[in-house]
């Protein structure tokens, strides 16, 4: 019972028969943990078993997959139950439509909607295609899909707008925002806590301050929409961002008394919040109310805590914290020992980095490639290139955890071809430029530019060096040209 109360609705499903899976699908799914090899090993042996399930099992594993970002298997199992013939609602359509755009790319949704029968190209649809141009950013799509919804006479409730709006604030068009919201107004389209919210961000984006505290004056005279904890996390944010620590925590003591259902999400932002603000204490009592609301605190409560304790400098507090989470966890997460290995390396802590490195590994949490980044910049700020390299190649043969590829940053890049420019160290060079090529696939001009001047430096020639950016397509600078010349000699 403690299991489907993890996973939320709590149907009975017990007395069905042998045909049917023998728990709910999504308890069943996620019963070897919540990783996507695990989930999708999971749902293929479901899909050959040809068990049974009910539709609201799908509805609800759909959702929990969708949660937790693992779009291929939900888009697996959205297409396999209807090729078993279970029926699609309009509202099951554009989640499917959201799936496909994730896991296959827009030109793959945008075919779903054009095959879709005309009676289900309606407002839920049509937003979620419109969601969908937003997430990738594509402004002028969107903006003639939304006109086109208008002239389509289609319902439109708050969430195209709410999408629309905050393209316009990832985008950097804050001031877009204002028209829409008279838009809203001028068509009695409903606000949500979500409209005011991304409001609010527009205005802060401008250093209107007192714009925002009007919108929440609005807000509360409307009535219509009761603020939730997130709006007066928004807010808090907001006056933490224009230094303001007094209205910022004002706004917190809010929040916390918005915070009833004891949501984990609001009390992860109490503390990073009071963390922003300096205040020591108050994140101490509310990391005491998390614990007290739940006893078994998952890793990234730990992982949020530790990396306060440490932006704060309170070393001490978060080696605490990492041994009160090392004693409790059932999985040993590398990200809440990053933490921890990241400000000893800051702190020049070296040794203790290592050591707490090797046991990660013991306990089965293999170094990510964000853990050799930390290794990279403390050799880096110590001008121990070497190690710095090694530290580099180790993150890119172990890339993202989403299974892209680790690219180092441009910074990174640029300090080590100018190390080995200025110790005139080609074969270092070259060495680091068959490191990277193992994570991009164009080098750029920049290096190749760098990797000139270190031949030159070192008063080496190599003939092949022009086929060379021939073969990668780079154009260099006219100063570069001219060291072809003396470096290019047969």
């Amino acid at each position: 019972m403690a299991m489907m109360q993890q996973f939320g609705r709590t149907k009975s499903v017990t007395k069905r028969s042998s045909k049917y899976v023998e728990e709910a699908l999504y308890v069943w799914l996620f019963k070897d943990g919540g990783s996507e090899v695990s989930v999708r090993q999971k749902l293929n042996e479901f899909i050959k078993s040809r068990k049974r399930v009910f539709k609201w099992e799908v509805g609800d594993t759909l959702k929990k997959l969708r949660q937790r970002k693992l779009y291929y298997p939900a888009l697996k199992l959205s297409e396999t139950m209807a090729k078993r013939g279970m029926n699609k609602t309009v509202s099951d359509q554009a989640i499917h439509l959201d799936l496909v755009a994730k896991a296959r790319g827009i030109p793959a949704a945008e075919d779903y909607f054009k095959n879709l029968p005309e009676s289900s190209k309606n407002h839920l649809s049509y937003g979620a295609l419109l969601n969908c141009y937003c997430k990738e950013l594509m402004t002028e799509e969107a903006e003639a899909l939304l006109k086109k919804m208008k002239e389509l006479n289609l319902p439109l409730t708050s969430m195209p707008y709410n999408s629309l709006m905050t393209l316009y604030s990832k985008t950097g068009k804050p001031e877009k925002i204002p028209a829409i919201i008279q838009e809203m107004k001028g068509c009695n389209v409903m606000f949500d806590s979500y409209s005011y919210n991304v409001w609010m961000r527009a205005l802060a984006a401008v250093d209107d301050v007192s714009g925002v505290e009007r919108v929440i004056d609005e807000m509360k005279r409307d009535g219509r929409v009761a603020s939730d904890w997130t709006t007066y996390s928004n807010l808090a944010s907001i006056y933490v961002d224009a230094g303001m620590a007094e209205k910022a925590e004002n706004a917190l003591r809010e929040l916390e008394k918005k915070n009833s259902h004891h949501d984990l999400s609001a009390f992860q932002f109490l503390i990073t919040l009071y963390g922003q603000t300096g205040n020591l204490l108050e994140v101490h009592r509310v990391w005491r109310s998390l614990r007290l609301a739940f006893p078994k605190t998952a890793n990234i409560s730990y992982l949020n805590m530790i990396q306060v304790l440490v932006n704060l400098r309170d070393l001490p507090g978060a080696e605490k914290c990492f041994r009160e989470w090392e004693s409790r966890c059932s999985t040993y997460d590398i990200r809440v020992a990053n933490v921890l290995i990241g400000a000893y390396a800051k702190e020049g802590m070296l040794e203790k980095a290592k050591v707490l490195k090797e046991q990660a590994r013991r306990r089965g949490a293999k170094p990510n490639a964000k853990t050799w980044e930390i290794f990279v910049e403390h050799y880096l700020m110590n001008a121990e290139y070497d190690l710095a390299v090694e530290s580099v190649a180790n993150a890119i043969s172990i890339g993202k955890g989403d299974g892209g590829k680790w690219v180092p940053s441009h910074e990174t890049i640029k300090t080590l071809m100018e190390h080995f420019e200025q110790t005139k160290d080609v074969e270092g060079a070259e060495g680091f430029l068959e490191i990277l090529k193992k994570a991009t696939e164009s080098l750029g001009a920049e290096v190749f530019e760098s990797l000139i001047k270190t031949y030159a430096a070192a008063g080496k020639t190599t003939p092949a060096m022009r086929h060379r950016l021939k073969m990668e397509n780079v154009e260099v600078s006219e100063a570069s040209k001219k060291l072809l010349e003396a470096i290019c000699v047969e």
